[in-house]
This record gives structure tokens, sequence and C-alpha cells, in this order.
């Protein structure tokens, strides 16, 4: 029998959790189960789109059954929905329960089917988030160990101009290196802007921001500056999603700044900026910091030992991998096949090393940004 009669779902679950860690192959685990190589790759599937959910079993059956449905249930139910389209199927289900207390109404899943029959429905589509950070964060224990980025919340000048503040911290001395308002999120911005705080402070060991663009983006998480910091030998650290208070110190400065440059409002972002510039001065070399001994950080910081370089080391990649170029779209080659990798990585090349008959791990220089699954034809997240 291809599963236990016990705890099914713990079985596929456990399936699934067996073939993530990498140590066994499908073929094998297909075999121990007693299932087909097709039935092990369609929970997989289904897995990935859906979590545990989708390891249930799916009933064949029709979402609306009309024959049980009385016509005139069915238009009070369209009815509803015509005169309130925000409302889904449980609050239509309700209202009516509330309305006609003595009429039996079908069940929330054959009223979202009926919706969906008649084109009421809009599909939803799956967000597709960035993935977790796959490492303990780094401690602050000395300067240019971890410098710390994010954009405050944008603001409005007076000529009606919003304003986005990209600050740079290094995480130890609490020293700002970056001030910038800028009139736009942009990547090109805020590339120069630690180009310029690189060549005046040198490299740290990590950078921590949150996971929003420019810093990250969805798929493998990696950013075009994620591949330009590794490239200078910069580890990119990100924070969980909802957790604002690994990166807690530089969100208790964005309070302080918000507080002293913010109101009321500059005339212009030249007006903003001279303001900001002000008060940097002012943070960083006489402003007491309870947390270093009521010192400024100017008085624990100093410049990195490890200059920006003039050129970038060329991307290589030790004996044994398989080694393939990233094209203008993403994908790389793969036995006559195109296989999207990573846009951020358009133009260097990735290293693969194989782990069972049907994955490899991807890497980009040392760090491993994904598995290659052939029968799934894609890469997955780490």
């Amino acid at each position: 029998m291809p599963w236990r009669e016990t705890s099914v779902m713990d079985e596929r679950l456990q399936f699934v959790m067996a073939y993530q860690a990498g140590e066994v192959g499908m073929t094998e685990l297909c075999r121990a189960a007693g299932i087909s190589r097709k039935t092990g790759y369609k929970w997989l599937e289904r897995f990935l789109a859906d979590g545990k959910a989708g390891l249930q079993d799916q009933s064949r059956a029709p979402h609306v059954q009309a024959r049980r449905t009385a016509a005139a249930i069915e238009r009070e139910l369209l009815a509803v929905k015509r005169r309130h389209a925000g409302y889904g199927p449980k609050k239509i289900r309700a209202l009516l329960s509330q309305q006609y207390p003595d009429v039996d109404w079908p069940a929330v899943s054959t009223i979202s089917g009926l919706l969906a029959a008649h084109g009421l429905v809009k599909p939803q589509t799956r967000r597709r988030r960035t993935p977790a950070y796959p490492h303990p964060l780094l401690p602050m224990e000395q300067p240019n160990a971890v410098w710390t980025a994010d954009f405050k919340g944008q603001f409005a000048t007076g000529d009606g101009q919003l304003c986005y503040p990209l600050t740079i911290a290094d995480g130890y001395s609490r020293y700002l290196i970056t001030c910038r308002g800028m009139p736009e999120i942009s990547r090109i911005r805020v590339f120069r802007s630690f180009k310029q705080a690189f060549r005046e402070y040198g490299l740290p060991d990590a950078i921590r921001t949150d996971n929003g663009p420019p810093f990250s983006n969805r798929g493998l998480g990696i950013s075009k500056l994620t591949a330009w910091w590794w490239k200078l030998g910069i580890r990119h650290e990100r924070i969980e999603t909802g957790h604002p208070e690994q990166n807690g110190r530089h969100e208790r400065m964005h309070r302080t700044l918000k507080a002293a440059t913010a109101k009321p409002p500059a005339a212009n972002l030249a007006s903003q900026q001279r303001r900001f510039d002000t008060w940097r001065r002012e943070y960083n070399g006489q402003r007491p910091h309870e947390a270093l001994g009521q010192r400024p950080p100017s008085a624990m910081f100093g410049a990195s030992r490890r200059p920006l370089p003039e050129r970038l080391p060329e991307v290589t990649y030790p004996d044994g991998y398989v080694v393939r170029q990233v094209r203008q779209n993403g994908s790389i080659k793969w036995r006559s096949r195109l296989v999207f990798v990573c846009s951020s990585l358009v133009g260097d090349p990735v290293g693969l090393t194989q782990i069972d008959d049907q994955r490899w791990r991807v890497y980009f220089l040392q760090e491993p940004i994904g598995i290659f699954d052939e029968h799934l034809g894609k890469v997955l997240p780490m």
C-alpha cells in the first residue's frame, strides 16, 4: 500500500521534509515509501505551492452541485454578491443567515464555487516572497563588523516633493555614515551612496538591511546590490520579515532623526539635506549616547582597514564545480534548455555542485543561493 493508513498527512510531510533536507534522493525516498516518482513529485509540487495544506487529499467532486442548491437560494446568493462586490462567501453566508435564519444556506465552499462559476470571484495570485535569510546574524562587537542600512519613511517638503532618507550606520558605534535625502528609492542612487561611503570609510564585514527593494528582491532574494557586496567580500544580512527589532539600533536612530529634522517641513529637498547634514554632525560628534557610556559615536568609530578596490575581483569557482554563465534573461543553459536563476546575476557565472541524481546546489561565489531540481526544471530558494 503506497501510504500507511495511520497519519497519512505526517507520512507525506516527512517525505517532503526528507527530500528538502537534501540527504536522500527522490528515487530512494519513493522506493522507501512504496510510491512512484510521479506521485512523489506530485506531493512535492503541491507542498511548494500551498504548504502543508497542499498535502491533503483533494476531492474530485464538483464544488457546486446545482441539483442540491435551490434556484431561489442561488439567485439570492448571487444578488448579495452583486450588491456587495467586496463580500466573500463567508460574509455572504453570515449576512443571509442573519436575515433568513430558517433557511438552510449552503456551505461556504459551495457558495465559493457558485460565485466562481458565475465569474464573480477574482482569482488570487500567490505573492512571491523573499526567502528567509539562512544564517545567524553577526554580533556587533567592533567598528565595521556590521553596517546597518534602511530608508526612513518618506515625508513631504514644503514644495510638495517627497523625501526618502537613506541612512547607513555602523552597528557597533552607532556612527551615522550616510544620511541622504532622495526624491525616490532608486538602486542607482543607493549604489552611488554606498560607493561614496566605501571610498570614505572602507568596507565593512557585513551590511544588514530589511527585505525590501532595492536591498533585496523576490525569488532567490538576491539584488544587484547583494551581488556587488558579495563581490567586494561583504556579507549581506537580511532581518526577518516583520521583525524590525533585529535592526533595533537603526530603528531607534530613525526616531531621533525624524523628531529632529522633519518638522516644520523644509522648503525643498536641498534645504532638507542641509538639515540632515547639520544634524548628522551633531549626532556623530557631540550628542552623548547612553549605550556608549555617554560618549558620542565618533569616539568609538574608525575607518575600516579594507579599502574599496579599484576593480572588482573576477568571479571564479573551485575545480569540480559545473560553471554556467547567466544570460540576459537571467537564465542558464542546461542540457539544451534554459533554466531561470536570477536576473540580478546577468553576465556573471554561477557554480553548481551535484547533490543527488536530480538536484544541484547553486552557488554565486561562495554563497549557496538555491537548489536546482532537474525534474521540476527550476531553481528553488535555499
